[in-house]
């Protein structure tokens, strides 16, 4: 379901999957070929959302943002760079999320967070307010800690990782076309 937030709407690249039963509200821009799935929410209305190319949001998942104040000014708003998997279950509140990134499942990453290009967030991982996350590495925990660099392997899937869900959405939304 996209739903209207005044004064914005939903943009939605004509690429992109959106499920029937997630919900995306407000002020969100939407890359192409990106998919958000099954019950997942992004909900922009106090601020933006944006998800850039090829990058999933998976079932369940709960996107939101920290409003504008006094304090400050910008808020807290949430940036999905390109190529990104986010797994099922995760919560994300207002960070910043680069390029080639996997949010493994049931992880939470707060306001301010900042996760640089080709980095794995292992499941059930929390990522506090403010944290900053180099390239190059896989974290988890609660709270997150760094744990090694990535193999090239890793980093390769990444990418395959990415493109499996562009493939797979492709073949969700050409099942719903009625013949």
């Amino acid at each position: 379901m996209l739903r209207p937030y005044p004064p914005h709407s939903p943009q939605i690249d004509a690429t992109a999957f959106v499920d029937d039963t997630a919900v995306v509200i407000g002020d969100v821009v939407i890359g192409e070929q990106s998919s958000v799935w099954m019950n997942a929410v992004i909900r922009g209305d106090v601020n933006s959302i944006h998800i850039g190319k090829r990058s999933s949001v998976q079932d369940l998942s709960m996107l939101h943002v920290s409003h504008k104040n006094a304090d400050k000014p910008n808020g807290s708003p949430l940036t999905i760079g390109d190529d990104v998997t986010i797994g099922h279950m995760v919560m994300l509140h207002g960070c910043t999320i680069g390029n080639r990134v996997l949010v493994g499942m049931h992880s939470t990453i707060l306001d301010d967070v900042i996760i640089e290009d080709d980095v794995m967030i292992g499941a059930a991982s929390l990522v506090p307010p403010r944290k900053r996350l180099e390239s190059g590495y896989l974290y988890m925990g609660s709270p997150v800690q760094k744990v090694r660099e990535l193999t090239v392997q890793e980093k390769e899937f990444l990418r395959y990782s990415a493109n499996h869900y562009v493939k797979l959405a492709a073949t969700h939304q050409a099942s719903l076309v009625v013949k």
